[in-house]
């Protein structure tokens, strides 16, 4: 299998033989990492069950994780779901490489359609599964949401949509979710939105394809999972805490098929997933700070602020050479879009011209490198 490098490791070959400007602090805004500490309260769950150690997990997860999940999926969408309707896991990144896997290893010829750009990790089971590929290409023209090609559509066994969206910051409101849900119906695709951002919004709350699913009729999600995780929510990263929810048929499979995959997580990481799904106050103190990121990126930049996440898509002209002017000239690394994006079958790459920016520090230095960021453009 031939995998492309990670956009990081592309970075750095870019900036490899430039030495940054002495006179600035390094400032990294490439990651969607967030560069605060992890809750007091979940670390201190962590550290006093690790005598749980000795135990081997679960793959179903523990009941204590499993009713966490649940009740933040009916306190925060509204939505019920069984236990044969969602299933824990180890993050999220492990689901969108293996469960593609899953739904199509046995298929021939199968067709997947993504949101491009996109996180590469669907990139990555596309290639694993030998898929060809229909790009959804986000663009300023289509406001950086998908258009619907139906006769495309029609030959897909899986479509992964990303909303609210990495990198453009894009959201889908629930009639446009709701649209895409008819469409995995009337052409029998799996339809799965990973909904990682869902919890870093600046004024609305965003909505799930869940609710989009039950908005439709279709109550049992047929066809329809989502995907969820705590790294952004809760600054933890580092617990490895997902779901993945919806259609149980699938769902009733997958789980066999995770048996296998030996992706089970440690008891210790699953009581302190619990604590931090169980609380809300700790996500709502986490929105603010991204929210007073946007607000200076308005103030210095001139920007609007997005809806959700904690990403700028700022379009500055030649990528490349911006990246590499930025860092030499004032010591901030950020990703060139096309790094996070592909030519479709035109031969166009809808991230060419566009750097995406992680707004994951605190205050000051959000606004010191959004200050010498302007600087940069200023040139």
């Amino acid at each position: 299998m031939n995998f492309e490098p990670y956009p990081f490791e592309k970075l750095n070959d870019l900036l490899q033989n430039i030495i940054p400007n002495p006179n600035y602090e390094p400032s990294v805004l490439t990651i969607g990492e967030p560069q605060f500490d992890t809750p007091l309260f979940i670390q201190e769950s962590l550290a006093k069950n690790t005598n749980l150690l000795k135990k081997y997990p679960k793959t179903s997860g523990e009941d204590i994780l499993r009713d966490a999940i649940r009740g933040f999926i009916k306190s925060r969408f509204g939505v019920d779901v069984t236990d044969s309707e969602m299933i824990p896991t180890f993050g999220t990144r492990e689901v969108l490489f293996n469960f593609p896997q899953f739904l199509l290893g046995d298929k021939d010829n199968s067709v997947m359609a993504y949101t491009n750009p996109f996180y590469q990790i669907y990139e990555g089971a596309a290639i694993a599964t030998n898929s060809k590929v229909i790009h959804l290409n986000l663009t300023k023209e289509n406001n950086f949401k998908p258009l619907i090609d139906e006769e495309k559509l029609s030959d897909c066994d899986l479509v992964i949509l990303n909303f609210p969206n990495n990198p453009t910051s894009s959201v889908l409101p629930l009639e446009e979710l709701s649209e895409w849900v008819n469409l995995a119906l009337k052409h029998n695709f799996v339809l799965l939105n990973d909904e990682c951002y869902s919890e870093i919004y600046t004024d609305q709350k965003i909505p799930s394809l869940l609710e989009a699913s039950i908005a439709t009729g279709n109550s049992e999600f047929k066809n329809v999972l989502v995907i969820n995780s705590i790294s952004k929510r809760s600054s933890a990263p580092g617990l490895r805490s997902g779901f993945i929810a919806g259609d149980k048929a699938i769902l009733k499979e997958y789980m066999n098929y995770r048996t296998y995959v030996g992706c089970a997580s440690p008891l210790p990481l699953q009581y302190a997933a619990s604590e931090a799904w169980n609380d809300e106050e700790h996500v709502t103190s986490a929105r603010e700070i991204y929210k007073n990121n946007f607000l200076l990126a308005k103030e210095i930049l001139g920007l609007e602020i997005p809806e959700a996440t904690f990403y700028i898509w700022l379009q500055v002209g030649d990528a490349l050479n911006f990246t590499k002017k930025l860092y030499e000239k004032y010591n901030v690394k950020v990703l060139p879009g096309e790094y996070l994006a592909r030519e479709d079958a035109q031969g166009e790459n809808p991230g060419i011209g566009f750097i995406r920016i992680a707004l994951v520090e605190n205050e000051n230095k959000t606004k010191d490198a959004l200050m010498r960021i302007k600087e940069c453009m200023s040139e």
